[in-house]
């Protein structure tokens, strides 16, 4: 997707996702959020990744070919998964246990709102009325590692990065990284820095169309989006 205002095309949802995963550790259990995060499974290569999902399943690392699912095998999200020798199964309230005992390395959430102190709203958009806050709220919790993948403004181009949330807040203070469609940053000390720029963009015009005063570092890279 490219706005008026744009220096160059904003990467899409499967490049955000593939690019989140370069920031996965190995022997590590993820938990992958609907949307954009559930688009990160394709793209894990490494076999020692384990995935986890909050309905009771851990170990896998695939979801099933279109033409060839068990309904029997499905993530929180209701994506089909495909099966392997690590899989187990387990009940929600384990699978809670395993949240909140911080057994989770790292999750990736999508978001409608992200704050410069790293406040989360990711399950309400008050116009609609309606949501389900999910197992978000534990994982943000509970998780070492929580990561942002989202476009960086709405369908309106309104930032989805602010000073501060106005959506119903998810949780407070715990998000360490966000991957949008123009860039990488960090979040630390009450401050979002910028560590990289999508192909064609700079630090003034992701600033432009971010709701806060973005920091960036002198090392900023471009994103190397062929060889994640």
């Amino acid at each position: 997707m490219i706005y008026n205002s744009d220096p160059a095309e904003r990467l899409n949802k499967n490049q955000i996702a593939k690019y989140a995963t370069k920031f996965l550790k190995s022997n590590s259990i993820i938990n992958l959020g609907i949307g954009i995060p559930s688009l990160c499974a394709q793209y894990i290569n490494d076999p020692t990744i384990l995935l986890h999902a909050e309905n009771g399943v851990y170990g896998f690392n695939k979801f099933a070919n279109d033409k060839k699912v068990d309904p029997n095998y499905m993530d929180a999200g209701g994506n089909f998964l495909k099966m392997n020798k690590n899989m187990v199964f387990f009940d929600s309230v384990e699978s809670f246990n395993l949240i909140r005992g911080g057994h989770i390395n790292t999750t990736i959430l999508g978001a409608f709102q992200v704050s410069k102190n790293g406040d989360i709203a990711n399950w309400m958009i008050p116009k609609r009325g309606i949501g389900s806050i999910g197992g978000a709220m534990d994982l943000c919790a509970n998780t070492k590692n929580v990561i942002v993948t989202m476009e960086h403004t709405t369908k309106f181009n309104e930032p989805k990065i602010v000073e501060r949330c106005d959506f119903p807040l998810t949780a407070v203070n715990c998000i360490d990284k966000i991957v949008t469609d123009v860039g990488v940053f960090e979040l630390g000390n009450n401050s979002i820095i910028l560590k990289e720029c999508a192909p064609g963009w700079d630090v003034l015009s992701i600033q432009n169309i971010t709701g806060v005063k973005v920091k960036y570092d002198k090392k900023v890279v471009i994103m190397d989006i062929d060889n994640v």
